[in-house]
């Protein structure tokens, strides 16, 4: 049960709510709740907590409690039951110093709210993967409705960076988890997603992190790749340039490989093909067209 104080300071939009470490909090009542009582932020986008960070994090809080305070929502005044928004690893640490209860301020906050502060907390403190924060940009763009545009401009990033890390997504799941790893860079990715052939996508991203090579070894290698390859097919006709213009901003929307191909046999008439790199890029990609299976 918390020790119930009349929360104030609230409904004033994102920017209110995202008040934690650059805002003085303390005219806001602060309140003792119960770690039992809180539920992770359903939207969080990081996957992965360094234990040793957070071990170290437990022991100060169990010598000196916790100096600032998490913040929360709570979805029903009439239930002992909050949900975080800011504060995940002071919940975590707590949790494993095994305190009853933790310092909170009680903030009013919508699902979309809850969302973006998921997502800005961790992208000002850095903490996100390269597959996370791709991730983080496509689930505001799915779950909100939003172009890359939109997201760009309410996080203060370029429409280019935001489609750049949505295309990340359309790499193959092997690959995925070498970027999950840190052990390939937002450049190696994106200099793989110029490989045409799957299979050779994923041979070279292992042999890129075996032998350790650079952004520019890997480009020559994969324009190596991609010239044998060529050699073997026949020239594809020359597209338009509204066919090109028309593939580029497809791409950037679907965050993944695009091609319009046109009838040979019927003027008119042709096919549009968009690439998945797995069956979770797939299901991304039925979920942006209201695709729902379950």
């Amino acid at each position: 049960m918390a020790n119930k104080k009349k929360p104030t300071g609230l409904g004033k939009g994102i920017e209110a709510l995202f008040q934690d470490n650059n805002v003085d909090t303390s005219k806001e009542d602060v309140i003792d709740i119960k770690v039992s009582e809180i539920k992770p932020n359903p939207y969080q986008p990081r996957h992965r907590f360094d234990e040793k960070a957070l071990q170290d994090l437990a022991v100060s809080i169990k010598n000196s409690g916790v100096f600032q305070p998490i913040i929360v929502r709570q979805p029903d005044p009439e239930v002992d039951s909050y949900e975080l928004l800011t504060g995940e690893r002071r919940l975590r640490a707590s949790k494993i110093a095994k305190q009853a209860t933790i310092p909170a301020i009680v903030r009013d906050a919508t699902e979309e709210q809850m969302m973006e502060i998921a997502v800005m907390e961790n992208l000002q403190r850095e903490d996100l993967t390269t597959l996370e924060e791709a991730e983080a940009y496509n689930m505001l763009m799915t779950r909100l409705d939003l172009t890359q545009a939109q997201v760009a401009s309410r996080l203060g990033k370029s429409r280019p960076y935001i489609a750049n890390y949505l295309r990340i997504l359309g790499l193959p799941s092997e690959v995925k988890d070498l970027l999950e790893d840190n052990k390939l860079s937002m450049g190696q990715a994106r200099t793989l997603l110029s490989v045409n052939n799957k299979q050779d996508l994923i041979k070279l991203a292992k042999k890129s992190v075996a032998e350790s090579m650079t952004v520019r070894q890997l480009e020559q290698a994969a324009a190596k790749i991609n010239g044998k390859k060529g050699a073997k097919k026949k020239k594809a006709p020359r597209k338009s340039p509204f066919v090109r213009e028309s593939e580029g901003q497809l791409q950037e929307k679907f965050g993944t490989q695009v091609s319009i191909v046109n009838s040979s046999r019927k003027k008119g008439k042709g096919k549009i093909e968009i690439e998945y790199g797995s069956v979770d890029d797939l299901n991304r990609l039925l979920e942006m067209f209201g695709v729902n299976l379950d």
